[in-house]
């Protein structure tokens, strides 16, 4: 069995103001884009880590946005989290959920926040618990994908990981929050929903 590497990725020793936490673990909304989640994990290749930032839909369970890099700073945060906005397109008011760490709590990733009028939620200091569903995410990509092949460089992780998402996680792969539909089927049944 291949060893698994182990890397922290949240640095939350810093001066930047904490966001409260307006999540307070609910984890399951009536309609998209009323809150997301975000988070970065680490992938080892043979040319070095490569981290992932992702964000998630807490309705329709669906990755919405995610961002590669050499680098965890916080322009793999505000990558994410425009890619999450140019597709979904979120009304004033989004709760955007994550941990403490300085790629979220940095002035620049604030501010883009504020000026797109989404609420900033932060997890309590040591509550694990109350980002787990970025963390569920990342523990499937890895189980389902990550340690079941070895990546000779970023650049193939980052096609892989990608391909993952767009053709398995969002499209085809059940999720029992969502009535064992995947979360673009599931989506596709609200919109079905509202326009009947």
């Amino acid at each position: 069995m291949r060893k698994k590497a182990y890397k922290a990725t949240t640095n939350s020793r810093h001066s930047h103001p904490i966001a409260p936490n307006l999540l307070k673990r609910q984890f399951s909304f009536e309609q998209p884009n009323q809150a997301w989640v975000g988070g970065i994990t680490y992938i080892p290749t043979g040319k070095g880590w490569l981290y992932l930032a992702a964000v998630k839909d807490l309705c329709t369970k669906k990755v919405v946005g995610c961002a590669f890099s050499s680098r965890i700073d916080t322009q793999l945060s505000l990558s994410a989290s425009d890619m999450a906005v140019r597709c979904q397109r979120p009304s004033p008011g989004l709760i955007f959920q994550s941990d403490r760490g300085v790629q979220y709590a940095a002035e620049a990733f604030r501010r883009r926040l504020a000026v797109l009028g989404i609420r900033q939620s932060m997890s309590r200091k040591g509550d694990p618990y109350d980002n787990a569903v970025a963390e569920n995410f990342f523990s499937c990509l890895k189980c389902e994908r990550i340690h079941l092949r070895q990546y000779g460089s970023r650049r193939a992780a980052q096609a892989d990981i990608f391909a993952y998402i767009e053709a398995f996680y969002n499209t085809l792969r059940p999720h029992s929050a969502i009535d064992w539909l995947s979360p673009c089927a599931f989506e596709l049944r609200l919109r079905n929903a509202s326009a009947a």
